[in-house]
Order: C-alpha cells, then structure tokens, then sequence
C-alpha cells in the first residue's frame, strides 16, 4: 500500500497531492521550486541558484527514505526559459556521478507556480527495506 506523505519542513501543498509518494519499490517526488523553500525567494531568477537549491532539497527528501540521488531513474524538469538549460545542465550534472545520469524529460514551462524559473520531479529506486 502506498504512503503519502507531506514534508513538515515545507509549505503544505496548495494543490491536491503529496510531496512524496512511497510504495515497496520507488520513491516519488512532486515537482519541486524555490517558491517551495524557506530560503528560495533571494535565489528566484537565477537558474543556477534554483537548481543547485531545488536539488539539494530533493537530496534531503530522498535521504529521509534511505536513499540518496544515486537512486534516482527518472527526472522530469520545467525551465521557464529552455534557452537556460546549459546553465541548469553545468549545475545538475553535479549531483549525479558521471555517466550514471537519469532517464530525463525538460520542457519550457513559462508559467511555473510562485515565479520560479526551475521546477524538478523525481523517481528513485527505493532501497531494500528489512
């Protein structure tokens, strides 16, 4: 049976769902910003600042199941502004060990909730649980 789980260190969803989806095999994240973040408001417009933000949270969510960004197997992203994702790419292939990358969609997405300019989605392999 799946859990669904909201994170107390984030705003609740404004929206009908969770933050995370667990069930016995994967892990699955909801679409992450820096709107959702304390911190992110000074970062907001910065593509750079709101990867390397938004992946870090997303490495702390997974790391409360277990797991860690190697687990990762799919990555959905939303750039405002396809014409950044150079900039995205030299921040988020930081977090994945060369050549170990992730199944991955990026789409422009000019309207993305609360002004952000980076939204990111994951799926990770959950590790064997005892």
């Amino acid at each position: 049976m799946p859990q669904f789980i909201n994170d107390p260190t984030l705003p609740k969803p404004s929206f009908p769902g969770s933050h995370m989806v667990i069930d016995e095999h994967y892990v699955f994240i909801s679409g992450l910003t820096v709107a959702d973040l304390s911190n992110g408001k000074a970062a907001r417009g910065d593509v750079k600042e709101e990867t390397r933000l938004v992946m870090r949270e997303l490495e702390r969510m997974l790391a409360q199941e277990g797991g860690t960004l190697s687990d990762v197997v799919r990555v959905d992203i939303h750039l405002s502004d396809l014409r950044q994702i150079n900039a995205l790419d030299s921040i988020y292939a930081e977090f994945f060990e060369p050549g170990y990358y992730p199944a991955r969609t990026c789409t422009e997405s000019p309207n993305i909730c609360g002004g952000s300019t980076v939204e990111i989605t994951l799926m990770a392999k959950r590790p064997p649980q005892e």
